[in-house]
């Protein structure tokens, strides 16, 4: 039997064993679109790297304690993306947005629900969804911490100001983008587009090979600049498919 074929009936393998603990959930699009969206999800306790990282080759997501992906009927618009770090080049527009930040600090953290943080997460919460129905304490709460697997954050700093927020999992081989918030005053900075190159530097320094960045939804403007990071590779029908630079 070939190598690809035994390894493809090992992954059908731990996914039927897993599928048990799956259930659907159903609630609005947190994306806008125009109509129901369902959650294929399940919780665990601690999971080792090796079942994280088949989790995320397969397409989900971590929220909390909670691995998902997205079953809505009728609609594929949510496409996980994901680098290859040691292949990435910066493009030009990269390249200003990297020197634009020199004066950008960047540290690594436990994952920490401080007044400082949270009045940030506020701020940059109360800008994307005005009406309020999001606050700071719940997405910690509720989204960020974890004890299913390794998460830090990395705080970027203009002098003593927090710029922003990145809440990432971890492994020797992977690196997930759970989430970034930062201060909404600070747009012309490309904020978003600092994180994911400072993301993929820390991925080549530590000869990590993958770095997840989530989802990819064409119609939500918020989420077009992942696509300028190429060579990038989308999942589709089952599968990773590049997308050349």
């Amino acid at each position: 039997m070939a190598v690809d074929e035994l390894n493809k009936q090992n992954e059908d393998g731990i996914r039927n064993s897993l599928e048990q603990y799956f259930v659907d959930i159903t609630s609005e699009c947190p994306y806008g679109v125009p109509q129901h969206a369902v959650y294929h999800q399940a919780f665990f306790g601690s999971l080792p790297d090796s079942a994280m990282d088949f989790f995320f080759r397969n397409g989900y997501r971590r929220n909390g304690n909670c691995m998902y992906s997205m079953r809505c009927p009728g609609c594929q618009e949510c496409i996980p993306i994901r680098l290859k770090p040691e292949d990435f080049f910066r493009n030009r527009n990269q390249k200003r947005v990297w020197a634009k930040n020199r004066d950008v600090s960047v540290g690594l953290a436990p994952l920490t629900m401080s007044a400082e943080n949270l009045a940030l997460l506020d701020r940059f919460l109360h800008n994307r969804f005005p009406d309020g129905r999001a606050n700071a304490e719940s997405y910690y709460s509720g989204f960020f911490i974890t004890s299913m697997t390794k998460c830090f954050e990395i705080r970027y700093r203009v002098a003593d100001q927090l710029l922003g927020v990145a809440i990432v999992d971890c492994s020797d081989d992977w690196l997930n983008a759970v989430y970034f918030y930062f201060d909404p005053d600070q747009g012309d900075r490309s904020p978003g587009t600092l994180n994911i190159l400072y993301l993929i530097e820390f991925c080549q320094r530590h000869g990590i090979s993958y770095l997840y960045l989530g989802y990819w939804i064409n119609k939500v403007k918020g989420m077009q600049y992942k696509t300028a990071f190429k060579p990038h590779e989308l999942f589709i029908d089952d599968e990773w498919k590049s997308v050349p630079k």
